[in-house]
């Protein structure tokens, strides 16, 4: 006979089957994560309705409150600097820099420089995939790497490790743990390393055997995409809405390339500067309060650096290439139209999140993920890597991790003296392991302007995408283990 517990376990687990099944089939978030959380809320026998607006909408609210402009000023940011030619100029100078004998180093370099810089990932696929292409077919290297080359220079390294990375992804652990965007620098350029290391060597490698092989770039035709499944999976897989990639203008003309690299420049340095200089000297006492929420600054002074360094690279770029926006009203209307469908459905994500861990069969999982040997590292990034994979979303799957456990591994952290920025740069690198699935939105959308399919690259992506992240997570969480938080 089937115990209470054991029926509630089950019911987690057939929400979890409905949120991934048909988040893969291309239906919208917003509907799938109530239905799940009230799937996993029936088979507790808990009461559907109050769960519903008193526990899945606060925390659903809750997100959106909190980091609504990091979705809204990254997305503008990304579409102004595609409209006024920003990204085009930046791309076209790595293709002459490096040229067709560096091909894949210079896709790689690109992805990197403009995320890094604040870019939403699915503008710098839009952009760097023609120009990939192009160097690809110079060099008759295989148009079946492309989207491998991609991925680890816009996926990987520049979202997760990468000291200060303006990534959503980078964002999310800093009101739980109390950092900033620059935790655990030491290890996040470790880990930076070996991502791109092991994923440049992979790619030299399939790269030899191709010409081996005699094998050249390959055919010219596109695979077919059903538009409206991308939409949905992609607005859960990253922070822009590619179907606003096509309002707006873009610019007949670029700028200079020290024009168009200086906004990426100043994302970097403001938010620099704010998170470890100007913020920490001022006053914030009256955060204390409770007109203002009851906080401190280290429970909002990364998401303000963040968009502190957003806003000032906005007001840059604006200022800088005013006159090469054909209509600058129609791109800052569809860039913050592109942040609205991704912020709710991960703030969707997130209101399942609160539902499951509300339930009291919870408590079983909660007490297997902190039994998993090898230390509180560990059983953070495992729960982390978990969800990230069921979810499809590493923002997503992050976010229900530590709204569940974030509270208990800073008790932990508080007992053992393990560093909180270490926390959450081993939760960051783990959020972007396995949510690269094959129906992610991430993937389907670079095998789309690729122009490649599942068969073609998959295998190539998982290598620079997710094994080389794997890779990283395992070294950091060694080094942390031994050495702390560098």
């Amino acid at each position: 006979m089937l115990t209470p517990l054991t029926i509630g376990l089950l019911g987690i687990l057939a929400a979890l089957t409905v949120l991934m099944v048909l988040a893969f089939r291309g239906w919208t978030i917003l509907l799938l994560a109530p239905l799940a959380a009230m799937v996993a809320a029936a088979f507790s026998g808990e009461p559907l309705l109050a769960h519903w607006t008193q526990t899945f909408m606060p925390s659903a609210a809750g997100f959106v409150a909190q980091f609504f402009p990091l979705f809204l000023l990254g997305a503008l940011f990304g579409k102004l600097m595609d409209d006024s030619g920003s990204v085009d100029s930046i791309a076209d100078w790595m293709t002459r820099s490096l040229g067709p004998q560096r091909a894949v180093l210079a896709v790689v370099l690109a992805g990197a420089m403009v995320t890094y810089g604040g870019v939403s990932l699915f503008v710098a696929f839009f952009v760097i995939a023609p120009m990939g292409l192009a160097l690809f077919r110079a060099a008759a290297i295989p148009r079946r790497l492309l989207p491998a080359a991609v991925a680890l220079g816009t996926t990987t390294f520049t979202m997760s490790a990468l000291p200060g990375t303006p990534a959503i992804q980078n964002a999310i652990p800093m009101p739980f743990f109390g950092t900033t965007p620059f935790a655990a620098p030491g290890l996040g350029i470790v880990a930076s390393a070996v991502m791109l290391g092991f994923g440049l060597w992979w790619l030299t490698l399939r790269v030899a055997r191709a010409r081996a092989a005699g094998e050249g770039f390959g055919g010219d035709d596109q695979p077919p995409t059903d538009e409206v499944a991308l939409r949905e999976l992609a607005s859960t897989a990253r922070e822009f809405d590619p179907a606003e990639m096509e309002r707006g203008q873009r610019s007949p003309g670029r700028p200079p390339v020290a024009l168009a690299l200086l906004p990426l420049v100043l994302v970097v340095a403001v938010n620099l500067a704010m998170s470890q200089f100007i913020l920490p000297a001022l006053d914030f006492d009256f955060l204390a309060e409770p007109q203002w929420g009851g906080t401190g600054l280290s429970g909002v002074g990364g998401v303000w650096s963040v968009a502190t360094a957003l806003l000032v690279a906005i007001l840059v770029l604006v200022g800088t290439n005013i006159h090469r926006f054909p209509a600058l009203r129609d791109s800052v209307d569809a860039g913050a139209t592109a942040a609205v469908l991704p912020v709710l459905s991960v703030a969707s994500l997130v209101g399942f999140g609160a539902v499951v861990a509300a339930l009291p069969a919870f408590e079983a999982v909660r007490e297997w993920v902190l039994g998993i040997g090898g230390g509180p590292l560990v059983s953070l990034a495992t729960a982390t890597t978990i969800l990230a994979a069921l979810t499809g979303s590493a923002s997503g799957g992050m976010m229900i991790a530590l709204q569940a456990l974030g509270g208990t591994f800073m008790e932990i952290a508080a007992v053992t003296g393990l560093d909180p920025s270490l926390m959450h740069r081993v939760t960051v690198i783990a959020s972007g392991t396995l949510d690269m699935l094959p129906h992610n939105g991430a993937v389907v959308t670079m095998l789309a302007v690729c122009g490649c399919t599942h068969r073609e690259s998959y295998l190539d992506i998982v290598m620079t995408g997710v094994v080389s992240a794997l890779l990283a997570l395992i070294v950091v969480i060694g080094l942390g283990t031994v050495f702390g938080s560098f």
